[in-house]
Order: C-alpha cells, then sequence, then structure tokens
C-alpha cells in the first residue's frame, strides 16, 4: 500500500492540516493500493499563500528562464517515464501498453510542444507600424487547476505546463480517484528545481478544496476539465470575484458515416469509442450511418466490437481495460439497461461481465442499434464503451442530428467526397471536427462549444488563457 498522504506546498512535501484518508481502488481487482489525504480549507489556503507569495517574483522571469526549467522538467519526465505509466495503469485502469504508447505519451507530447510555442511566443507587440502603443501580455496570477481521472497526465500537462511557460502560480487539485501520476509529477517538478510556491499540489474532492479554490478570492484564474454538471457548479461558485473559468466538459460527439465512406470507417469508429474503455470526453458515441448501407455497418460494427478484449490492466497487448470507479460502472450498466428498456436493439455487449472476468469494474463493448436521438443514451454522456447507431437519409439531417445535443467537443465524419466533407465539417458545432479518421496535430486548439465548456488548451491558445491582454499608450 503506497503512503501518498502528504500534499506539495511552497516546495516541500507537507502533512494536512488534520487527517482525512482516503483510498486510492485499483478498478481491476477492485482493491485499495494507495493511501492519500483529503485536503480541508485550511490546506487550499496554505497552498494559495504560497503560490501568491511566489507569484510577485515568478511573474518577473524571463522567457529564457522558464523554457530552461521547462526543458529540465522534459528530461526528468523522459528519465521516470516507465514509473508514469505504471501510476496510470493502476490508479484508472489503462491497459499498460496503452498507459505507455498513449496516456503516458501525451505528457511528453504536450511539454515537448509547449516548450516549442514558448520559445516563438511574443510577450509584447506594438500595435501596429503606425502606433505608439504596446500591447503587453501578462499573467493572470495565481490560478486553480481542477483536472480529471480519465486522462490524468494529459490533462494536467494542458493546464500546468502554460501556466509555468507564462509566468502564472498554482495550485493543481487533481483527481481524487488518480492522483498518484499528478503527485509522481510533483515529485518531477521539485526535482527540476522550480522555485517553492510556484507549483503546489493538493488533494481533495470537488465539494472540498474544489470548492473552495472555485470560490477563492487569491485566486485568479480556475481551468477545470470535468462533468458538465461540475463545471456549471464552478462557474456560480467563481461568479461573485470574477475570475477567468475555463472549462473543458462533456461531450456526446457523432461520427457521420457516409455511403461513400473509406472500407474501415465504421470498423475504426469501433475502435475509437471502445479505446480508454469509453471513457473519453470527445469519443464519437452516436454512429450515424446512411441508411443504404445501414445493414452492412450495423454488420461491421457488432463483428469489430466482439473482436475487442476486455482484460487486466496490468497485461500487455491489444485490449481494454475496466472503466475507473464502481459509481462510474454502476453508472454506465443502468444506462445499458435504461436503452434496452427504451427499445433500442442491444447489438452486441450487454451489461453482464465480460465471461473471463469475475472481478473489477470490466464493462462489454457494448453496441445499441435502432437508436433515436430522442432516448437517453443518445442524449446523455454515458462515459464507457457504449455506442449508439442512428440511420440517415440525407446530408442534412446528418447535421441536424449531429448538432441536436447540448454538447459540442468532438464531431466526426467519413466520405471520400472532399466538397462535401468541408462543407458539413463547418455545419457542425463544435470544437473539433475529425475528417476520415485524421487526428488533430501537436499545438492545435482543443475545446468546445456550448455545454462543452469555453476556452482552448494547446498551442499558443493555450498560452493566451493564462495570460491577460494590457494596452500602453505613448510607449514609442
Amino acid at each position: 500500500m503506497l503512503d501518498k498522504r502528504k500534499f506539495y506546498i511552497n516546495g516541500n512535501w507537507t502533512s494536512p492540516s488534520k487527517p482525512n484518508d482516503f483510498k486510492v481502488i485499483n478498478p481491476s481487482k477492485e482493491e485499495p493500493f494507495a493511501t492519500i489525504s483529503l485536503g480541508f480549507k485550511e490546506d487550499t489556503d496554505a497552498a494559495v499563500k504560497s503560490a501568491k507569495k511566489a507569484f510577485e517574483t515568478w511573474k518577473e522571469t524571463s522567457k529564457e528562464e522558464r523554457i530552461t526549467l521547462l526543458e529540465k522538467l522534459l528530461t526528468i519526465y523522459k528519465k521516470r517515464f516507465n514509473e508514469m505509466v505504471e501510476a496510470i495503469s493502476t490508479e484508472m485502469g489503462a491497459p499498460i501498453d496503452w498507459s505507455s504508447e498513449v496516456q503516458t505519451t501525451s505528457g511528453q507530447s504536450h511539454l515537448e510542444d509547449f516548450i516549442l510555442r514558448l520559445k516563438n511566443f511574443k510577450f509584447e507587440e506594438q500595435f501596429d507600424s503606425k502606433s505608439n502603443n504596446l500591447i503587453s501580455y501578462e499573467p493572470i496570477g495565481v490560478c486553480g487547476l481542477i483536472t480529471p481521472w480519465n486522462w490524468p497526465i494529459n490533462q494536467i500537462a494542458l493546464k500546468v505546463i502554460p501556466a509555468f511557460a507564462t509566468g502564472c502560480t498554482m495550485i493543481l487539485k487533481p483527481s481524487e480517484i488518480a492522483p498518484i501520476s499528478a503527485m509522481l509529477f510533483a515529485e518531477m517538478i521539485d526535482e527540476a528545481g522550480f522555485p517553492p510556491g510556484v507549483f503546489n499540489l493538493v488533494n481533495g474532492n470537488g465539494d472540498g478544496v474544489g470548492t473552495h479554490m472555485s470560490g477563492h478570492t487569491d485566486i485568479d484564474m480556475i481551468s477545470f476539465t470535468g462533468s458538465t454538471r461540475a463545471g456549471k457548479l464552478i462557474s456560480k461558485n467563481a461568479a461573485n470575484t470574477i475570475k477567468r473559468v475555463c472549462l473543458e466538459l462533456g461531450g456526446k460527439g457523432g461520427n457521420i458515416v457516409f455511403a461513400d465512406a473509406y472500407s474501415n470507417a465504421v470498423r475504426d469508429g469501433i475502435r475509437n469509442v471502445m479505446s480508454n474503455s469509453g471513457q473519453s470526453c470527445d469519443a464519437p458515441t452516436r454512429m450515424l450511418v446512411e441508411k443504404s448501407i445501414y445493414k452492412k455497418a450495423v454488420e461491421e460494427a457488432v463483428d469489430e466490437a466482439k473482436k475487442i478484449k476486455v482484460d487486466l490492466a496490468s497485461k500487455k497487448g491489444d485490449h481494454i481495460g475496466p472503466v475507473v470507479s464502481k459509481i462510474q460502472y454502476d453508472k454506465i450498466i443502468n444506462l445499458i439497461k435504461n436503452g434496452i428498456d427504451e427499445g433500442a436493439t442491444l447489438a452486441a455487449g450487454g451489461p453482464e461481465l465480460p465471461n473471463n472476468l469475475t472481478k473489477g469494474y470490466f464493462i462489454k463493448p457494448t453496441i445499441f442499434t435502432d437508436v433515436t436521438n430522442d432516448m437517453k443514451i443518445a442524449k446523455q454522456e454515458i462515459f464507457g464503451p457504449v455506442l449508439s447507431i442512428i440511420p440517415f437519409e440525407t446530408e442534412e439531417e446528418a447535421i441536424t442530428i449531429t448538432n441536436d445535443t447540448e454538447y459540442g467537443l468532438g464531431n466526426y465524419l467519413q466520405t471520400e467526397n472532399k466538397e462535401r466533407a468541408q462543407r458539413v465539417a463547418k455545419k457542425l458545432r463544435s470544437g473539433c471536427v475529425y475528417i476520415n479518421g485524421k487526428g488533430a496535430d501537436s499545438g492545435t486548439p482543443f475545446g468546445g462549444f456550448r455545454q462543452s465548456g469555453n476556452g482552448r488548451e494547446g498551442g499558443k491558445w493555450g498560452l493566451e488563457e493564462y495570460l491577460e491582454v494590457k494596452t500602453i499608450t505613448g510607449w514609442k
């Protein structure tokens, strides 16, 4: 059992103000493997005080100084890469190969890209050639960073690194369900030699530390990734202090498969949804299929889903692991049962445990057909390995169905007709549109429309989230 009860405050590993133990569960085994502490108001206040004091000197550091420290952090990350792989796999159930090749690699990729973006970023610029006005980009101040359990180091890197890069100081509250990767990252930050108080980590739950952070008068910005429900509560709690609130929330992506889609479009769509055990906010969990190929697409989808293996996160190989917790497991199973009750056809999977497993939060890759967009399984973010297949007849109908959601994070479309692809992509209301399985390049902005949030993470847009813009007249 790992003992991780301390917080990282003002450059030191610090005992909590009072005991409040919390067991971290290995979802493959349904057994605790670590103990952390959940913080109180006093712990959060101590971290904020430290960050506020450190900001006075950290904001004055040069871009070159910050680049040097980030490059040291990158070297340490590479050295301790396998430790991060093990931490993520154990805490949230990512299969060990997926944890290495995708989850942990994402943290390194964001570090590398932000260093590149920082080197090219101009913190001061003349308004135009005839103006005597200077435009200055300055750090917003003390940042409260609240990160989720489904892509732990990915989201930590997308928040912590640009905060460092722009001269901000911060308090990180990782998910209490998967906090070990964050604590390992804090060890790396300490080893890199960032000044005391620039980075602080306090574990806690949303009702405790999260609520206190979002309403804290000395925190200038909150960046949160998680559920839309929690995002609304954070926005309301932050309103009295008029702090900046950046939100990356839920999704219910549509994947439009036209009759002229490339040959593996349906199978690739299934793999996309089921990867990470369906626990990705921009997963294309509604597959819209043109009616002329609907029967064939369903057959391919079911066949592909049945090929996907479900097994322990500790095992190597191409399979999916458990979902992260009992709470998530129960929610997903209830929604699968709800889909059956609503009259959708259960074409693959279902609520029973996979045959080879008797313990752990494992869910079969599940596919519903004959789904209509007014069903709960088509509207609610399930956040598990569950896909709804919906037929459509025309391009306009596909666009209407895809946009008929409160979310707007990621949508997908498959067609060999370039003009149609570009036309439809422009009409889809989401922060990202993925055409024919092509992924986003490093440094492109990520974020959502509507109830999928506001603000953008990644690249120069990720840096700008942590900056205030100042106009200074009479500069020349």
